[in-house]
């Protein structure tokens, strides 16, 4: 999965995406399913996301996206003045792509080599 901020504002720092890590495990948790692989930039961030068929991707999403962005929010208050129109952190897109075919190790060094933010 790849969620980009809103209007691609630079706007994560290293402090910012580790905490953004731990809030999206606990979510991946609490539908049982498991986040293999996280990694971002300052204006994006990469999930490999193992989860269970039961689990509709759009209630995933929904649920990563709206968790991190209110958690964020609360508690880095820098932020807020990067949140646009109804206090969201994120684009309403994104990308959600099934690799059951792809060896698992290649995607997680792809997600892996993407750049963190200085």
């Amino acid at each position: 999965m790849v969620f980009v901020t809103k209007f691609q504002h630079k706007v994560l720092a290293d402090r910012h995406l580790t905490r953004m890590e731990q809030v999206m495990r606990d979510v991946c948790a609490d539908f049982e399913a498991d986040l293999v692989e996280f990694n971002g930039e300052n204006n994006h961030v990469h999930l490999l996301v193992n989860h269970p068929p039961k689990v509709a991707v759009t209630r995933l999403v929904n649920s990563l996206k709206g968790v991190s962005s209110r958690r964020l929010r609360q508690e880095f208050p820098d932020l807020v003045r990067h949140y646009y129109r109804a206090n969201k952190l994120w684009s309403g897109s994104y990308f959600a792509g099934s690799v059951g075919g792809a060896p698992l190790i290649i995607v997680k060094q792809y997600i892996e080599q993407q750049n963190r933010p200085v």
